[in-house]
This record gives C-alpha cells, structure tokens and sequence, in this order.
C-alpha cells in the first residue's frame, strides 16, 4: 500500500519517522512530508501557534503538494491529531484514495462531501480533550452519510498522541494494540 503519513502539530518527530518505519517494515512504501518545514515543538500550544502563523490554506497546500506526484498511485492518508485532520480532508477530495487512517484526530466534514465506501479506521484516546464523545458521535454519522465505511477504536486512559513514547501522554499497551489493528486494517484493503 502507498501511504501519506502526516505528523502532528508537534511536527515530524522521530515518532513519526519511527511509525513509518514500522510501516515500511510492513512491506509499505510511506511519505512522510514536512508540512512545518523542520520546525518541532515539544508543546501542543507552540505547534499550535506555528500552524496558525502558516494558515489552515497553506497548510493544505503544502499536503496537496506533497501528496500529488504520488496520488495517481492510489494513497492509504493517514496522519496524526492535526495530521489525521489534514489526511481526512485530503482523502475525502481524493477519488483514487485507498483508505484513511486517523491517528488521534478528525475533521470538520465539506458540505456535501461524498465517496464510495471509503474504508476509514479512526484510534482516539477515551476521553480525548479534542475529540469529545458528541463531537466523535457526530462526525461517524457524517462520515456515514458521506459514503464512508469507518470504524473506530477508543483507548481508555490513553493520552491525546499515546502513541509518540517521547511524549507524556504516551501509553505503550495502547500504542502496540492501536498499530496492530491499523497494520490489519492496511493489510485488508
């Protein structure tokens, strides 16, 4: 499978480079574009201001760019918390995509976004501060009408990004069973 992983508002952390690895390791070919153009920050705040300096746009420009020489390809997105957001948008305007895999993160849905049975796996912390339980209610039913096939698995007690162990929120029994599932579920489509 071909996938575009994109990072979190923490940037491309050596987690990232360790996740794709781990992919690759999978038999998948990854990219892991650096839509923060070398910046890393150690908090959610500093990240945080740095993607509004950039711009939601630019934001999305730089993924769309980074994304297109490889989309005819047929791309798995995927992405962590501000990434998975960004993966979700871009998958969704991507009628070749293969599937999505949200890491810690969703996205507001376009109005009248439609595809064909587009396989999505969602991993999110329980509770998670930016992913509230009506909010995650609401978006499933949205991603339903829009066309897509999603399931979603919760981590009770898990950290917002459990899965980055240089992180604090990290929890390591969460993260082993959040790549098992995602490694089966890229292996199924």
């Amino acid at each position: 499978m071909n996938i575009m992983l994109f990072h979190s508002t923490y940037g491309l952390r050596p987690a990232v480079r360790a996740a794709a690895d781990r992919l690759r390791a999978a038999g998948h070919e990854v990219w892991t574009p650096d839509l923060f153009a070398g910046r890393t920050f150690d908090s959610v705040e500093e990240g945080m201001a740095h993607k509004e300096e950039i711009g939601k746009d630019e934001l999305l420009k730089r993924a769309v760019l980074a994304a297109a020489p490889y989309s005819d390809r047929g791309l798995v997105y995927a992405g962590f918390s501000l990434g998975a957001s960004v993966a979700q948008t871009l998958a969704l305007g991507d009628d070749k995509a293969r599937g999505l895999l949200l890491l810690h993160g969703t996205s507001d849905l376009a109005p009248n976004v439609s595809v064909e049975e587009l396989p999505v796996q969602l991993h999110v912390a329980e509770p998670d501060p930016f992913e509230t339980d009506d909010w995650l209610s609401a978006w499933y039913l949205q991603m339903g009408r829009a066309g897509a096939d999603v399931e979603i698995y919760r981590y009770p007690g898990a950290g917002h990004v459990y899965t980055d162990p240089d992180l604090p929120d990290y929890d390591e029994e969460a993260a082993e069973a959040t790549w098992r599932v995602a490694l089966g579920f890229l292996d199924s489509l």
